[in-house]
């Protein structure tokens, strides 16, 4: 089955491909963003320390926001009030909106075939989440593409469990296709299937024949070992449709992504550069490393020489430390633009491999640059 009303103004389109890895544009009602892209996530409609002219100078073309968070603080009523989340957070490219599954899956729910119940992080109060209150939740936020009502499994779990779960989220992924109406935004269904390869066939199928535009491959980086990871997504790949963008959620470290878009993926998000930002670690070519290490106490050189963020072009490693250190918000800022800009060129950069038919060589020596480095 095909609904016309699920396109919404959202497309992808491809322009090249090298191998399963592909580039093209996905287009909104809030612009175009290329190819494979990395959302940074704004779980409370920001990222944290960061501002929209943060985000915009980085080369940030697409952020996630988190409906389960939003729907609890400040509410779906007062963000659409006041103009929806591109006008509430001062974003004008394309949003995404998760479902809030994840972070249901997160608070050990009780889940029936109704939707999920929960308490809420805030006070303690009983919530409750269905698939039609996702979805009205989604259309009120306003974001240019909102995701279905899944259920995530922690891995390792036994198949019958991950059966069930799989096949509520099908369930649960018609009763919100039927649900949405906002003609402004797209609404994409949600894979599942743990790393059972014959259960994400499946799901990837089915869910297809529902008609979605877009489709989230879901359940992955809960427990599983990278090559687990992999076969996973080249199981849910093979049952989608080619024409249609694929969204890994939760992925974003650099040897994951690379994998991912190896494997046809086009769309990514996680917290990995911003809250390892916090904690002081910072993303490189040549390897990651904890800023806040003594032998970066008299360091005048950059985070990375041949990055152009601000942190790079205008502060040393020492003040940088100097800053981490002592808590002060700026230096979380800076390490936060970095990282953020060091995980966007490296899709954009892919996108360019793959248009130029280099990719497999770029990815061999990223890896290598990247495991063979030394900070």
């Amino acid at each position: 089955m095909t609904d016309n009303r699920a396109m919404n103004g959202v497309s992808w389109v491809e322009t090249a491909a090298d191998g399963e890895a592909r580039t093209g544009w996905l287009n909104t009602p809030h612009g175009r963003v290329r190819t494979p892209a990395f959302m940074p996530v704004g779980t409370r409609a920001a990222v944290k320390t960061v501002d929209s002219d943060d985000l915009t100078a980085v080369g940030a073309g697409i952020i996630l926001a988190n409906t389960y968070h939003l729907m609890l603080r400040p509410g779906a009523r007062i963000v659409e009030e006041m103009g929806g989340l591109h006008d509430f957070m001062g974003w004008q490219g394309p949003i995404l909106t998760d479902s809030g599954g994840f972070q249901v899956f997160s608070l050990e729910p009780r889940i029936e075939e109704r939707g999920a119940t929960f308490r809420s992080i805030h006070d303690g109060s009983i919530v409750s989440l269905t698939p039609e209150g996702a979805v009205r939740i989604q259309e009120q936020l306003g974001a240019d593409i909102a995701m279905a009502l899944d259920i995530c499994v922690g891995l390792p779990a036994d198949r019958d469990q991950v059966n069930d779960a799989m096949q509520r989220t099908l369930r649960w992924g018609e009763r919100c296709l039927a649900t949405h109406t906002r003609p402004d935004q797209a609404l994409f269904g949600i894979v599942q299937g743990g790393i059972d390869p014959d259960l994400r066939v499946e799901s990837a199928a089915r869910t297809a024949e529902t008609g979605f535009p877009g489709f989230g491959i879901g359940g992955l980086s809960v427990g599983e070992s990278p090559t687990e990871r992999d076969l996973a997504l080249e199981a849910a790949v093979s049952g989608l449709p080619s024409g249609k963008p694929r969204y890994v959620m939760g992925l974003g470290d650099t040897e994951g992504m690379l994998g991912a878009i190896a494997r046809g993926a086009d769309l990514f998000d996680c917290v990995i550069p911003t809250r390892l930002a916090r904690h002081g670690k910072v993303l490189t070519r040549t390897g990651d490393f904890n800023i806040r290490k003594a032998r970066f106490e008299a360091d005048g050189a950059p985070l990375d020489p041949e990055c152009p963020c601000l942190a790079c072009s205008r502060y040393s490693r020492a003040y940088l430390r100097h800053l981490v250190r002592m808590n002060e918000i700026t230096g979380f800022r800076l390490l936060t633009i970095h990282n953020l800009r060091y995980t966007l060129d490296l899709v954009s950069v892919a996108a360019e491999a793959i248009e130029g038919g280099r990719f497999e060589s770029h990815l061999a020596s990223v890896l290598s640059q990247r495991a063979g480095g030394s900070q």
